[in-house]
């Protein structure tokens, strides 16, 4: 089975302000970056999913001379609201690591 740590060095999951939640997936290398972005994998429609969130307010760039892509979103719950389950968004990622990365 293929996941993102095939592809990725890093992948995290932090807060851009306590309205959005953002996710990094930075690439070994560039032929990991070029495969991972072939597969389609990382898209809007998984985050609105996962997220219960309008792909359209899904801001998702791919950064190819950082050997990144970058999501962000609307976070599910205010920062610090008393519903935040995850105050620094730093676990947010962990859905995506047991995934199979599929071409879409």
């Amino acid at each position: 089975m293929t996941t993102l740590l095939h592809y990725c060095a890093l992948v995290r999951s932090k807060n851009a302000g306590p309205f959005t939640l953002t996710f990094d997936f930075m690439c070994h290398d560039e032929d990991s970056y070029k495969a991972l972005v072939a597969t389609g994998f990382l898209n809007k429609q998984l985050f609105a999913t996962l997220f219960n969130t309008d792909p359209d307010k899904i801001l998702l760039v791919n950064h190819p001379l950082a050997l990144a892509v970058k999501v962000s979103l609307p976070r599910p719950v205010v920062q610090g609201s008393l519903a935040d389950t995850d105050c620094y968004a730093g676990q947010q990622y962990a859905p995506l690591m047991d995934m199979e990365v599929v071409p879409a």
